[in-house]
């Protein structure tokens, strides 16, 4: 967040006055990743504090030094000062755009002043908004930083009340197609066609199956899920019960793997319920409206200890913690309605340019 701040207000201006640049071509393009690259895992030349990385000729805050005389330096010390404000630990290839877009800024920002342009009427305000987007940038880093401040005691306190979501498992899954595949039937010849004439049908054109047809196609399927449920729990090889399931669902190509391992119960949903079963136990027929039938074998069972999901309880205990303490920056404001006009949904897309309300629409005689 605070890159991005501070990297806006650092590179907006460049916009200002900048003709658009051709597109690189995709060989030139590859070329400047490949030097980009390079740039960033070449040794570092050892330079020193006082050193200067940036000089600016022919731009000098004396008016009256001309020629070699007239330059801006800038030392390696002065010039980290800044790139560290804006991200610590830049990669050689960051610090050379950021140099190069600091010495635009600098020559044109003074020229600005030369101009008056900072007294203008939108100066004050802008620079009020700048101020306000980098102070929200370090608010926003402070929230993270304090979110961070988690103890071993924070962490075991949160594995105790949710040792439930740190059990991990392996299963045997039999998925079981909710519908038996229905073989259509051929369009019927319209009545009235003379015999040892050809119909003129459509090429491919089949009758869809009837509802009856539909549903005896669903119970068929209800009945094998039951079935190989029944042979699961006398122990017959899960492996070999899937083939059947998609033999009698007369589905095309190889049916799916039915081992499932190392899963936590989150990943299980909406079928969490059946990390409660016992290695060796087999779950219900659990039915999903929208896909099949899904019938699970409890292979073994695991509880993570808390050395192993330490840094996972960590980022989950930082992350809730910052969001909670946005929450307090977010809400409580009223706007114009009359003014902003109504608030619309994400998914609501705007209306066409030149549309008219629904009100508008029901006035016009047109």
């Amino acid at each position: 967040m605070r890159f991005q701040c501070l990297m806006c207000l650092l590179l907006a201006g460049l916009a200002y006055g900048q003709a658009a640049q051709p597109a690189t071509p995709p060989a030139a393009g590859a070329q400047a990743e490949q030097s980009v690259a390079v740039a960033d895992k070449a040794p570092e030349i050892k330079v020193g504090p006082d050193d200067p990385v940036i000089t600016l000729k022919s731009f000098c805050a004396d008016d009256t030094q001309q020629g070699d005389a007239c330059k801006t330096v800038i030392t390696r010390a002065q010039f980290e000062k800044l790139a560290n404000a804006v991200q610590p630990g830049m990669s050689p290839a960051i610090r050379r755009q950021v140099a190069t877009s600091y010495s635009v800024m600098l020559r044109m920002s003074t020229a600005a002043e030369k101009r008056g342009l900072d007294k203008g009427p939108t100066f004050e305000e802008k620079m009020k908004l700048a101020r306000m987007q980098i102070l929200s940038g370090e608010m926003n880093i402070a929230l993270q930083e304090d979110a961070r401040k988690i103890t071993d005691g924070d962490i075991e306190d949160y594995y105790k009340k949710n040792a439930p979501s740190y059990e991990q498992a392996t299963f045997m899954r039999i998925y079981v197609p909710r519908v038996k595949q229905i073989a259509p039937a051929a369009a019927r010849p319209k009545s009235g066609t003379k015999p040892g004439v050809k119909a003129a049908t459509k090429t491919g054109a089949q009758q869809p199956p009837t509802e009856a047809q539909q549903k005896a196609a669903e119970e068929a399927m209800k009945k094998v899920a039951a079935d190989l449920r029944a042979r699961a729990v006398k122990g017959e090889d899960p492996d070999k019960l899937q083939k059947e399931a998609y033999v009698a669902s007369g589905l095309p190509g190889n049916p799916p793997t039915t081992k499932m391992e190392k899963v936590r119960r989150p990943a299980l949903q909406p079928h969490q319920a059946v990390m409660d079963l016992k290695p060796g136990e087999v779950s219900e027929v659990i039915s999903d409206p929208n896909s099949g039938y899904s019938i699970y074998k409890m292979v073994s069972k695991e509880t993570l200890s808390l050395d192993t999901v330490k840094p996972e309880i960590r980022n989950v205990i930082s992350s809730q913690r910052y969001r909670d303490s946005r929450q307090g920056f977010q809400g409580d404001v009223d706007l114009n309605d009359a003014y902003f006009g109504p608030a619309r949904s994400p998914a609501m897309p705007p209306p066409p340019r030149g549309a008219k309300p629904p009100a508008q629409q029901a006035e016009d005689p047109d």
